[in-house]
């Protein structure tokens, strides 16, 4: 089975292992994100036959709509959506947090998600093809100072189910896939590039990788298509579930 996917926040990775593993088997990708330079490297990397790099932020309505409307003809019948752009912002408390990273973290991580989505629906339908969300244990398992991108991530896992409900009878099948420690650039966005932060928290704990999750994407967007996987949770195996807080006095 081979076709066309489109990858958000295909720069860094994730995205960029999940665009060099559908490549690898021969699917075409259209690559989105913010930085041109590693869209151009990703292409250079992978051929442009195969890879269509679109440069836009998530939050940009109107880029959205032209990047698609602009698609060269070869990249056009789009089978399937892996929503992967998002980040986290900062990791202080609810009552110390900065309004301006939650409202960054909304509009990409839902608000940014779902106009690509419902633009894309009809294509989809069309195509019976497959939308795989990236969401996150976050959505779950709350912990202190995830506050606000732990709620976006909740958003998606619903949407993600929601979604489903709705393409009842479509064909269209519908993932929600919520991982747990990943290495790569994630800590260093959350922190405002604190390097130690990142090194601290992956750090001898065998975290999963982007070429990890990239394998479970292509596996979910590959299976026959009468099977429909809702959701899949996954972490490290030196992870597991916090503990509850208890304040005295």
């Amino acid at each position: 089975m081979t076709g066309t996917i489109l990858i958000t926040g295909a720069t860094a990775g994730i995205g960029a292992a999940t665009a060099r593993r559908f490549v690898r088997a021969g699917w075409k990708v259209i690559a989105t994100g913010r930085r041109q330079e590693r869209l151009d490297a990703l292409v250079a990397e992978l051929g442009a036959e195969q890879v269509h790099g679109v440069c836009f932020d998530m939050r940009d309505a109107d880029a959205i709509d032209a990047a698609l409307a602009a698609l060269p003809a070869q990249f056009r019948d789009i089978d399937a959506l892996v929503n992967n752009a998002g980040l986290a912002l900062g990791t202080s408390p609810a009552q110390e947090a900065d309004l301006d990273q939650w409202r960054q973290m909304i509009d990409t991580n839902i608000t940014g998600l779902v106009t690509l989505t419902h633009r894309m629906l009809p294509g989809l339908i069309a195509r019976q093809g497959v939308v795989v969300n990236i969401s996150s244990v976050a959505a779950t398992y709350p912990y202190r100072g995830g506050n606000a991108y732990g709620g976006t991530k909740a958003f998606v896992r619903q949407f993600s189910l929601g979604l489903r409900s709705d393409l009842h009878g479509t064909g269209v099948r519908v993932t929600s896939i919520e991982p747990g420690m990943v290495e790569t650039e994630f800590t260093l966005v959350r922190t405002g590039g604190d390097a130690e932060a990142s090194r601290a928290l992956y750090g001898d704990a065998n975290p999963m990788t982007g070429e990890d999750i990239a394998e479970t994407i292509f596996w979910v967007a590959t299976l026959p298509p009468h099977l429909n996987i809702n959701t899949l949770e996954l972490m490290p195996v030196t992870q597991s579930f916090a503990g509850f807080q208890v304040a005295r006095g």
